[in-house]
């Protein structure tokens, strides 16, 4: 399958997430555990090895994805007739991690090109569809039923957006559905800067615009908004996963910048 692949840009950002996710599955403590990425690499064939990834990104990828998986599948343990919303989807199998009962209505969305190729990917399972759009279209949320809970999910997306873009996007999902939670990656600034010298997001050819330095920023823009949890701080297990340098890195930046959260990831309900 190699040589059909053409994504580019922001549609070539969830080849970066799936190496890293078949790749910590693949290690022996590994946290995700999600053989569906490993075997929908294998059936790409692509060579991924200049997105460079290394092992510390990996598992960072991996602990971001746990952690959204968790609150999905929390969401999902109170409210079993829910919608489940995945924003920017990519090749993610977390309607696969999260195994959702029959009950629920999941809908993977991202762009058409995207959404081809993960059909070629993964099997059909009931309850379940794609929805081949970009996010910030506004005809797809109103053609969703509006009645059941939601639970809205973006991991990796909502930076690749314009900064204007995501509380717009965020206002049409909370005043379509009648309640619900949304939960997502955000940056600050900073980061964003940094982020985008990355080799693995350089060699995409994507560009990072939205960031968010104070998670209060969404709950004055986006009527219905409050902040349920806000997570920056790193796991102690996984961090000792990570080698030395970053672990020392890391514990640097959190005493020099203690009042300035970088990176975090954030549930809201509506």
């Amino acid at each position: 399958m190699e040589r059909e692949i053409a994504l580019t840009g922001v549609s070539a950002t969830p080849l970066i997430t799936l190496q890293a996710k078949a790749e910590e599955s693949a290690m022996p403590d590994s946290l995700l555990r999600d053989h569906f990425a490993a075997a929908a690499l294998k059936r790409i064939g692509k060579d991924l090895t200049h997105f460079k990834l290394g092992h510390d990104m990996t598992i960072a990828i991996a602990m971001r994805a746990y952690t959204l998986d968790r609150w999905t599948a929390a969401f999902l343990a109170q409210h079993p007739e829910a919608i489940v919303l995945h924003l920017g989807c990519g090749l993610d199998s977390r309607v696969f991690r999260v195994d959702p009962p029959p009950s629920a209505l999941w809908f993977d969305v991202d762009f058409p090109d995207v959404i081809a190729l993960r059909q070629r990917l993964y099997p059909c399972r009931d309850h379940y569809a794609t929805i081949a759009t970009s996010i910030t279209e506004e005809a797809w949320i109103f053609e969703l039923p509006s009645k059941r809970p939601a639970m809205v999910v973006a991991e990796g997306v909502l930076p690749y957006l314009e900064q204007d873009e995501v509380p717009l996007l965020l206002n049409r999902l909370c005043t379509h559905f009648a309640f619900g939670e949304i939960a997502f990656d955000a940056y600050s600034r900073l980061l964003i800067w940094l982020l985008s010298l990355n080799p693995a997001i350089r060699a995409t050819g994507a560009d990072l615009h939205w960031a968010l330095d104070d998670p209060a920023e969404l709950e004055r823009r986006v009527q219905g908004l409050v902040l349920a949890e806000d997570i920056s701080d790193w796991d102690a297990d996984q961090l000792a996963r990570m080698t030395a340098t970053t672990r020392m890195t890391l514990q640097f930046l959190d005493i020099m910048l203690a009042h300035y959260r970088m990176g975090r990831l954030l549930r809201y309900r509506f």
